[in-house]
Parts: structure tokens; sequence; C-alpha cells
């Protein structure tokens, strides 16, 4: 009874909304939400190329809008109108813009930038939540990339130790799989952030989405299956064509089908039947736990074979449009952010020669607060040395009147002495200690006399390097003065500004040329960066390998390892498995 009336309410619901004009929706894409009303005669397409046109998206046979029903998921079709498909009742209805589909290869079909920058978030939210099985090595590399396209440049200035701490970057599984801080982490992503400098953020993404491509799990979508033995199995289909996989391990399939190799696939109930392209291969069935899976299943099939033929053929004329668009912007984006790196450097060289010409003007003002010092104490030693000189000069005088005095004193004393033999004895006597004292005084005299003179000569020394300190301080100062000249006016200002009015690009021949050279040089060395590139994966492995806590591992991580250790990767397997014929192949998996 309940029942009956829920769903009497739920009619009556949807019955109402048809009679209305309009409906709300809200769209979730990566970065933000978007409500608005929509009409009730609209039909999927409608809604979709209304969001495509609202984010500026050319590149929408990507993308799809999602939305849930019954705890599982289901894509909007476009053929159809929107209130007569299984949408959610409640206003506003909740769709969810996201990729779909899933490129080969980002790099080779990847156009808009802002395709790029959806594609990056979708698969970044997806590693980070664990639905893509990431290495650890590789959940650091890649976060350095996102650090690199949220961040820019690296610069140890303003990336100051814990400038990373609110970020979400890596799995948790990561984080709990070693014993190693948020500081240590932080550490090991900003040295591979720091290798990235002078890229943009659309490069930064792109080289985030070539590292991501080639995991086990990228754009894989896995459903449950049961073959005709019953066997639990899981399905995958992704760009290159539908795989096989035990319940328990999503990253090596059993068995690969491409999509050269289907003819043709449909479903009945629950029931999907495959049809090999050989016709001597019988076909092969499996079932899925419900009518609505498949009815997914097969959409993803058709979206995804399409778009497998769709790159094997010569690209439409709008998509040609594109990439020559593309590459005009990419060319002109080149031209603007080199003309932006020789501002900067001339801006840098300009700052380093001011910084040097400041220090090279304090270096000489120490040289002569040093010089003016040491002139202040030659004059300060020629005055002490000077009044020294006449003191002693003074004492040489007073000496010279007492020598002068004792010889006075000498010829008196002879002249009393002759008066008598005894007088003349002790005179004799006192002329002995007279002549004694004036040999002394007169030894005094000169060593007195000498000292006066030696005065005199320090004195003129210290005059001679007060004149010399003089004239190296005028000789400093007149040099500061010629070396501090006004920079040339053709030279980089310090307050340096550029107006976009003024700025214009005329692209040339000669510059589309080389750039084209540019490209295809870039092509030559792929090889070599993805040696480089796996070379950096092993050193980081390496780096972190023994704070690893083996006990923690989950079984994906213990299969990745095995596949590493056995040189198994996402490509050279499809490759193995594609080798075998295709009705091996069938026979394989209905014997599993």
């Amino acid at each position: 009874m309940m029942a009956s009336t829920l769903a009497a309410k739920m009619g009556f619901n949807s019955l109402m909304r048809k009679q209305a004009r309009n409906f709300n929706v809200r769209i979730c894409t990566m970065e933000s939400d978007m409500e608005f009303s929509c009409e009730v005669k609209w039909k999927g397409k409608d809604l979709f190329d209304f969001v495509c046109r609202t984010l500026g998206l050319r590149e929408a046979w990507f993308f799809g809008l999602q939305y849930t029903i019954k705890d599982s998921v289901a894509w909007l079709k476009m053929e159809k109108k929107v209130l007569d498909q299984e949408v959610p009742k409640e206003e506003p209805i909740t769709f969810h813009f996201l990729a779909k589909f899933y490129p080969e290869n980002a790099e080779e079909e990847l156009v808009q930038d802002i395709t790029q920058h959806l594609f990056f978030l979708q698969v970044k939210k997806k590693i980070l939540e664990e639905e893509i099985h990431c290495p650890p090595e590789a959940s650091v590399l890649l976060a350095s990339y996102a650090v690199h396209a949220k961040f820019g440049d690296y610069d140890p200035d303003v990336h100051k130790p814990g400038f990373l701490a609110e970020e979400e970057l890596l799995p948790k599984r990561v984080i709990n799989l070693y014993q190693m801080t948020a500081e240590m982490w932080e550490e090991r992503i900003t040295a591979c952030y720091a290798e990235h400098r002078g890229r943009t953020r659309d490069e930064a993404e792109m080289e985030y989405l070539k590292i991501a491509q080639d995991l086990d799990m990228y754009g894989v979508n896995y459903f449950l299956i049961r073959n005709k033995k019953g066997t639990d199995l899981l399905l995958g289909v992704d760009a290159l064509g539908l795989h096989i996989y035990e319940p328990d391990n999503k990253l090596t399939p059993k068995c690969s089908f491409p999509w050269n190799e289907i003819r043709n696939i449909s479903y009945s109930d629950k029931e999907f039947t495959i049809k090999p392209l050989d016709k001597k291969t019988s076909v092969f069935k499996f079932n899925s736990s419900r009518l609505r899976v498949n009815k997914l299943i097969l959409q993803l099939c058709i979206g995804n074979h399409d778009l497998f033929i769709r790159r094997r053929r010569v690209d439409s004329l709008e998509v040609q449009q594109m990439k020559a668009q593309a590459r005009e912007e990419r060319a002109r984006k080149q031209v603007e952010r080199q003309r932006l790196q020789r501002e900067k450097q001339l801006r840098e060289e300009a700052e380093r020669a001011r910084n040097e010409l400041e220090r090279r003007i304090i270096q000489l003002q120490d040289e002569a607060h040093m010089a003016n010092e040491a002139l202040l104490r030659s004059e300060q030693t020629a005055d002490l040395l000077a009044e020294k000189a006449q003191i002693a000069e003074e004492e040489a005088k007073l000496l010279a009147q007492k020598a002068a005095e004792a010889e006075t004193e000498m010829q008196r004393i002879k002249v009393t002495a002759m008066r008598g033999q005894e007088e003349r004895r002790l005179m004799e006597q006192k002329m002995l200690e007279a002549e004694m004292l004036a040999l002394k005084m007169a030894e005094e005299s000169e060593r007195r006399a000498k000292e006066a003179e030696q005065l005199k000569q320090d004195l003129l020394e210290a005059r001679d390097s007060e004149r010399r300190a003089k004239n190296k301080l005028l000789e400093i100062t007149s040099k500061a003065v010629y070396r501090s000249p006004a920079p040339p006016t053709d030279s980089m200002p310090q307050d340096f500004s550029c107006s976009r009015e003024n700025l214009s690009f005329d692209f040339k021949d000669t510059d589309m040329k080389r750039l084209s050279m540019e490209i295809e040089k870039e092509k030559v060395e792929y090889m070599e960066k993805s040696k480089h590139l796996q070379e950096q994966l092993n050193e980081l492995k390496t780096e972190i390998e023994s704070l690893k806590l083996k006990e923690r591992e989950t079984p994906l991580d213990i299969i990745h390892n095995q596949n590493t250790e056995q040189g198994t990767s996402k490509h050279s397997n499809f490759k193995k498995l594609t080798l075998q014929s295709t009705k091996s192949r069938v026979a394989f998996f209905e014997e599993l």
C-alpha cells in the first residue's frame, strides 16, 4: 500500500514537472558548480551543448553528464528529453560534468587548454581517492607537477618549508605505506618541483597526464560480470578495447580484445554478447548483475569504439581548425613567454648591476671613512711629536746653560786654586769632579740634541704621511664620483612597467618555421625524456624504499611490484595478449 502510494506521488510530481514550463538543474564540474533553469522540451543534447558553451569547450566528444539513480550511475542520453529519462526527481536536478571517454595519447588528442585542465583535475581526483592505483614514486612525481601547475616556478624565497602543509597531494595509501613525516614528503616533492622551472601551468598539467596515462587503471571502467561457468570476473572498458580481469586484480588483465577485432556488441536482458571480427570464432557471452549495467556497458563500448575508429582516420575539418588554432596559440604563447623571459633576464641583470654598484659605493664609502680616520690619527700623532720635540729642545737648552755654568765654575775654581798648594790640590780635585760632571752633562746634552733631532725627523715624516693621506682621500672621492654615473636610457629601468596597448607581435614565416623545427626536435627527444622519466621514478623509489612498511602493502601494491620485477607494463601486457588469436582468447575467457 505504501509502495503504491509513493509511486503515485512520484508519478504526480513528474506530471506536474512536465506541465511546468521550466525546471532547475545544477551542473557540478571539477572546478565549480553552476545552477540555471531549463525548458521542459530540452533534450539531453540541448542541456549538454549549453554547458559546453558556458565552459567554452569544443572537444565535447570526451565528456558527458552523469547522474546517480538507485545507488548506481548513469549518463544522460543526448537524443531523449531530459525529463523523459530516469533522472532524480528532486529539483534542482544534479548532474556531474565529467570525462566519459579517455584519449589514448593525451598530448596528441587534447587540443584545448580547458579540455586538458578538466582531464587533469578529474585524473588527479581519481588518483587521490585511489580509484586509480598509483605507485609511490609516481605519486611523488605527479604531486610535484600538480604543485607546479598551482604555484608556478619554484622560488625558495616564496615557497618556504611548510607551504604544502594544507595541500592534498598524495593518496592516503602511499602516506601510510612509509615511515615518513609530512615534512619528509614535502621535501621529496619540493626537490622534484624545483626541477620543473620554466614550465607553464598547461605544460605541467600535460606532463601530469602523460605520466598518469601509463598507469594500469587509467581510463578503465570496471564492471562485475560472470561467464558461462558462473565465475565472477571483472570487465574493463577503455580506449583500447575490452579486458577481462580477476576480481582481486584490476591491474593485469587475463585476456584483452582490441576494438578493431570486435564486429558487434549487443545485450538481451542481463546477457551481453560480443561478436569477434573473425567469423570463424564463436561469440562470447557474459552476464551482468542488472539491466541498467548492460545499458551503461553498451554506451561506453559504442563511444570508445567510435573514438578508436575516429583516431585512425583523417581529422575532420573542425578538428583540423582547432589544432591549427591551438598551434597558433601555442606559437603566440611561446613568443610571449620568450619575450617575458628576455625582459625578466634584462630586469635581473639590471638588478644585479644596481646591487653591484651599490655594493661598490658602500665599499668606497668605507674606504673613505677609513682614510679619514687614518688622516685624523696622523694629525694627532704629528701634534704629539711636535710637542715632544719642543720639550726636548727646551731640555737641551737647559742642559747647555747648565754646562756653561759648570764651565764658568771650573774657571773660577782654577783661579782660586792658584792661591795655595792645599787649595790647589782641593781645587784640582774639585776641578776633576767638575770636569767629570761637565763631561756627563755634555754627553747628556748631546744625547738630548740627538733625541730632539730624531723628533724633528719623526715630525717631518708624520706631516708627509698626513699629506699622502689627504691625497688618497681626494683620489677616492674623485673615483667614486667617476664610477657612479646614471644608467643609460636604453637599459632596463629600475621601476619596470609595460602597457598592453603598446605590445604587438607579427608572426613571420621564419618564426613559424623555427617553431616547427622545435616541435620536430621535441618529437626526436621524446624517447630520451621517457628514459629520463623512468630513471627519475627509479631514483625516487630507491630514496624511499628503505622507509617502506611491507606489512601495510595492499594487494594491488604487491601485484604492481610483481609486474615491475617481471618488466610487465600496461602497454607491453596489452600487446602480448593481443598477439594470441581471437579464438584462443574467447576459449580462455569461457574456461576461466
